[in-house]
């Protein structure tokens, strides 16, 4: 499964107390929320998506920039705390008395940090059209990996993503390569509407081929 990064816009907020220099606080994620053109595709997470991941506990990191130089907690260590309310997925963060914890709240309390973000490897996911029939793609179960303050969203318009086109291919039942072009050429849409054929496997195309070796002869 690869690796994906979300965004969401709006500033954390920095409060007092916790075990750290202050307490960052996010949403990483808002559930129901169509997300800008990702490449020809547009996304939202179901309120379950994240059910699975934070009952089993695995194991998930806050870091500035999705950056391991600049660890701000862990679940683990118990300064990193996830909850699902009916807005989205929030975490809350005890900065630590680091460089990377220090500069983190000098930057929320200036409100240079507006957008949070979240790593994850898709589970599951399902594919319907948006009212004007736009591929919409809805995340229903995520493995988590971080969550993280960014300063920077440059990766929303990954076009060029993996994992999503990858489970396209499987909806429309077409081969990858195919998608990807259509994706490079920003023509998702005119595809989901109007796959072409799926590729026939080599066993497919023998028996084909034998088929018509038949009707020849009987022809004759």
């Amino acid at each position: 499964m690869e690796l994906e990064l979300r965004n969401e816009p709006g500033r954390v907020e920095l409060r007092s107390g916790g075990s750290g220099i202050g307490t960052l606080t996010g949403y990483a994620s808002v559930f129901g929320k169509r997300s800008e053109n990702l490449g020809g595709f547009v996304e939202v997470v179901d309120s379950k998506a994240f059910t699975k991941t934070l009952k089993d506990g695995g194991p998930v990191v806050a870091r500035l920039n999705h950056n391991d130089d600049f660890l701000l907690g862990t679940t683990e260590g118990g300064t990193l705390r996830l909850s699902v309310d009916r807005r989205g997925l929030r975490y809350d963060v005890d900065l630590p008395d680091t460089q990377a914890g220090r500069d983190v709240k000098v930057l929320a309390e200036r409100g240079d940090l507006r957008y949070s973000s979240f790593a994850f490897r898709t589970v599951s996911d399902a594919w319907t059209e948006t009212d004007d029939g736009y591929p919409l793609r809805t995340l229903t179960a995520v493995q988590l990996v971080d969550v993280a303050p960014v300063v920077s969203p440059a990766y929303r318009d990954t076009s060029t993503e993996m994992s999503p086109l990858r489970s396209l291919a499987g909806h429309l039942g077409m081969d990858l390569a195919e998608v990807r072009a259509a994706a490079a050429a920003g023509d998702l849409r005119r595809l989901f509407h109007h796959p072409p054929a799926p590729a026939k496997s080599p066993e497919v195309r023998q028996d084909l081929e034998l088929l018509r070796r038949k009707l020849a002869l009987w022809a004759d």
